[in-house]
């Protein structure tokens, strides 16, 4: 076998023209004749006696020869693949096959697709504005206050509702003296305030009392689904009991129950550090998104359309599973939302590219900079990573091949010496009232976000249609996560496997965040 020409095409694709020898493929077809020469029935012989020249002359030179190319294209791709010096991501498709009746030989063209060359414009001494993470202490106190709130004690009482206590409720709600799906609900716990239903119900029940009965003349939103916006409805309504919540005082006592601090001050202080970790995060993060951009923007690479659709496989993934988190039915939601897969790929097309090109940029850093990854800061990092999942050392490395391991580490390192020899600008001034707004940010990303609005209501009555946001809407989201840079996720045409798509670790383990002094 010889490579008798090699031309790159576009989208990293070779077009690769072989020889297999007169030698080699006569092999094969005596190969094919032994497999097959029981089958064949020829006048005069047994079957599986007949002498192959005679079953040739009988019935053509050719009946064995695809077979034969059946026989030998393993062993040709395998020679492909290593004499060509190429790094073949995806399986050769062979076009072309040219038996030369003269010779005895065989041409045959074959398409593979390579790992992208990259060429790299700069990426030391980039500038990028930096936001600084500021905590204003009405956060801190609204933390505060929704954990108060969930240790806060039900007791019931006899007395008017007022907002925030607990009503426990039969209902059932009527448009043109008609029921509705939807409309009923029987020993219902509402909290007064909390806008769980439709605007007005809440207020009505606000001065009952346990045993009273209401009708609650109202009118459904002019956004609420299309059968019964804008109509006006009437809900009978009985209070059967009333609850109040007794809230615990913020004082030492109830720091030492929510927390392992024994003061309510060392308490406060542990919420505020972790409001500035989150928010230093999201700045930290949004400062390499915006270098990594520039990167891309000037770096050069033919990337493979194999590359993207794997990309995109993990996008959707993704997607599905985070409104599959929260109880919906991906299919389901398509339906509902008139969208259909291939149009939710191609939504992700544009951001998964971008996120290849992330990834391909790291990846030729690392190899500029001779980055490695020593066995200790491996094992270190499987550690980690055990006990951020909460997982066994040994289950850790069976998700995470080393492999994979290795080269995230690396992507890490090189995205450090990306920001660390970056200069921070100051941001652009902003108002007032958006400048603590764009950095209120934690640790969720906009697609979590999005999903949180997706979790389904107690009752249908409340859910209006501007809570059923489009799938472009949500996509739109998963497109822009705030916490992670576009390298964050990994291709799947450089991994063996992808640990995301195991729900014990469909978080990715934190990477060391010192990059290596050792060279290669």
């Amino acid at each position: 076998m010889i490579i008798k020409s090699s031309e790159k095409k576009e989208k990293s694709i070779v077009e690769i023209l072989a020889e297999i020898s007169k030698e080699e493929f006569d092999s094969a077809i005596n190969d094919a004749f032994r497999k097959n020469k029981n089958q064949i029935a020829v006048p005069g012989f047994r079957k599986g006696k007949a002498p192959r020249k005679i079953i040739e002359r009988i019935y053509g030179a050719e009946i064995f020869h695809s077979d034969a190319l059946e026989i030998v294209l393993p062993s040709l791709l395998s020679f492909i693949a290593e004499e060509s010096n190429l790094k073949i991501i995806s399986k050769p498709d062979v076009t072309k096959v040219d038996i030369k009746k003269e010779t005895g030989e065989v041409d045959v063209t074959v398409y593979v697709t390579v790992y992208p060359e990259v060429t790299l414009g700069e990426y030391k001494g980039l500038s990028a504005a930096k936001k600084i993470a500021v905590v204003d202490e009405s956060e801190v106190d609204g933390e505060i206050e929704t954990i108060r709130l969930r240790n806060a004690r039900i007791e019931k009482v006899d007395r008017a509702a007022v907002e925030g206590d607990e009503a426990i409720i039969d209902f059932e709600g009527f448009v043109d003296d008609l029921p509705f799906e939807g409309g009923k609900g029987e020993d219902y716990e509402l909290e007064l305030g909390s806008g769980s239903f439709i605007p007005g119900f809440e207020e009505q029940i606000i001065g009952m009392k346990a045993g009273e009965e209401r009708e609650l003349d109202l009118v459904f939103p002019e956004d609420y689904e299309e059968k019964l916006a804008g109509k006006p409805v009437v809900f009978k309504v009985r209070l059967k009991e009333l609850r109040e919540k007794i809230l615990p005082d913020l004082d030492d006592e109830f720091a030492r129950d929510v927390s392992e601090f024994d003061t309510f001050e060392e308490y406060r202080t542990s919420i505020r550090d972790k409001f500035i970790s989150a928010k230093q995060a999201d700045v930290d993060a949004a400062f390499e998104n915006a270098l990594m951009e520039k990167i891309v923007d000037s770096m050069e690479a033919d990337v493979p359309d194999i590359i993207v659709e794997q990309q995109i496989d993990i996008s959707v993934n993704n997607f599905v599973r985070q409104i599959s988190s929260y109880g919906m039915d991906p299919s389901t939601y398509l339906q509902m939302t008139n969208t259909t897969p291939e149009a939710l790929r191609e939504k992700m097309r544009d951001s998964s590219i971008k996120q290849v090109m992330g990834i391909l940029a790291l990846e030729k850093i690392a190899v500029l900079e001779a980055i490695e990854v020593s066995d200790e800061e491996l094992e270190n990092e499987y550690k980690n990573a055990a006990a951020r999942f909460g997982m066994e050392l040994e289950k850790v490395k069976e998700s995470f091949p080393e492999e994979d391991m290795r080269r995230e580490i690396m992507l890490k390192y090189a995205a450090k010496i990306i920001t660390d020899n970056a200069i921070a600008e100051d941001p652009p001034e902003e108002p007032d009232d958006t400048a603590q707004e764009n950095l209120t940010g934690e640790a969720e990303t906009e697609a979590e976000t999005e999903a949180e609005t997706q979790k389904p209501k107690k009752q249908a009555i409340r859910k209006p249609k501007s809570t059923e946001h489009s799938a472009e809407e949500i996509v739109d989201a998963e497109e822009k996560p705030e916490k992670k840079p576009v390298t964050a996720r990994k291709t799947a045409a450089a991994k063996k496997t992808d640990a995301a798509d195991n729900p014990e670790t469909s978080e990715k383990p934190e990477t060391s965040k010192k990059p290596s002094s050792k060279k290669k």
